[in-house]
C-alpha cells in the first residue's frame, strides 16, 4: 500500500468521520480527555478547569479540527477561535456550534496554521492549543516558533504530538522487526498513522529554545495500546483510566505513550 507524503503538511478532508470516531470516540477518547483535563487542571485558573475565574480568556485551537476539547471551554463562557486546513472537520465543529448556540463565542477560520497571520493580524491569546498537528507537518520544527507568536506574556500552551517511541514497541510485540530496522513508521495512505511521529527529546528540545517554561509533561495511553485483546482493554475501563493518569508522568510509562502532552507558559 501506497505510503503518506511526507512532503507535504497532511489535509483531513477525506477522513474526518474516521478521525472523530477512531480519535475522539470510545475509551481512547476518554483517557486522552481525562489526561488533559488534569494537567490543564493544576495550573490553568478558569473554568471548567476550576470553579471561578477573574476574566473571559480568549483562546486560539491551532489545527483544531472539530473542537473536541476546545469547544468545552467555549461552553464554560470564553471566547475561542479555531482554524484547521482541513474545511470537512471544521464543518463538524459548525455543526455542534450551531447546536449549542454557541456562534458568539466561537470564530472558525479555514487556513494553514502558517496562513494565520493573513486572517487574525497576529493577535495575542491567553491560551494556545494545538493537539495531533505537529507530527503531521512536513516540516514539524516551523511549528513552535509561530504558536509562539499568538502568546501573550504568562500566557499558556498545550501541545500534544504523537510518539514515535510507540510506534517502534508496538512494532517490537507484533514481531515487525523490519518495519524497526529500516525506521518504517510513516503510515500508509488513509491511515491514521501520521507523517512524521517525533521522538519526545527531539521535541522538549526545541520546547527549550523558545520563551516558555515546561509546567507538565505527559504520556497519553501509556499502556492502553499493548493491550491487544480487544476485549480485556475494555473490560474495567474506570480503572484503566484510574491507571493510565497514574503512570502517565512516570518513566518509563510516559515514554511510550501514543501521544506526549505538553502544557508550557511564555515567559515573555
Amino acid at each position: 500500500m501506497a505510503k503518506q507524503s511526507p512532503n507535504q503538511d497532511r489535509n483531513f478532508d477525506d477522513l474526518a468521520e474516521r478521525f472523530q470516531k477512531n480519535i475522539y470516540g470510545g475509551l481512547k477518547g476518554q483517557i486522552r480527555l481525562a489526561v488533559l483535563q488534569r494537567d490543564c487542571g493544576e495550573y490553568l485558573p478558569i473554568k471548567p478547569f476550576a470553579e471561578t475565574q477573574d476574566k473571559v480568556w480568549r483562546i486560539l485551537d491551532a489545527g483544531g479540527g472539530q473542537g473536541q476539547f476546545s469547544l468545552e471551554l467555549a461552553r464554560a463562557g470564553h471566547q475561542l477561535v479555531i482554524c484547521d486546513i482541513s474545511a470537512e472537520m471544521l464543518k463538524v465543529a459548525e455543526v455542534q456550534i450551531k447546536k449549542e448556540g454557541l456562534e458568539s463565542q466561537v470564530t472558525l477560520i479555514h487556513c494553514a496554521i502558517q496562513d494565520l497571520s493573513k486572517h487574525i493580524d497576529h493577535q495575542e491569546f491567553d491560551f494556545v492549543i494545538c493537539h495531533a498537528v505537529m507530527e503531521w507537518m512536513k516540516d514539524p520544527e516551523e511549528l513552535l516558533p509561530i504558536l509562539m507568536k499568538y502568546l501573550k506574556s504568562g500566557a499558556y500552551l498545550s501541545l500534544i504530538f504523537y510518539n514515535v517511541n510507540s510506534l517502534i514497541y508496538k512494532n517490537c510485540l507484533r514481531t515487525n522487526f523490519k518495519k524497526i530496522i529500516n525506521q518504517d513508521y510513516a503510515g500508509t495512505t488513509g491511515s491514521l498513522t501520521p507523517i512524521n511521529p517525533l521522538k519526545p527529546e527531539m521535541v522538549l528540545n526545541w520546547v527549550a529554545n523558545q520563551p516558555v517554561s515546561l509546567l507538565s509533561h505527559s504520556g497519553i495511553r501509556v499502556f492502553h495500546d499493548y493491550i491487544f485483546n480487544e476485549t480485556h482493554r475494555e473490560r474495567e475501563p474506570a480503572e484503566l483510566i484510574k491507571l493510565e493518569l497514574h503512570l502517565s508522568q512516570q518513566e518509563p510509562f510516559r515514554s511510550l505513550g501514543r501521544y506526549v502532552h505538553l502544557l508550557m507558559q511564555a515567559t515573555d
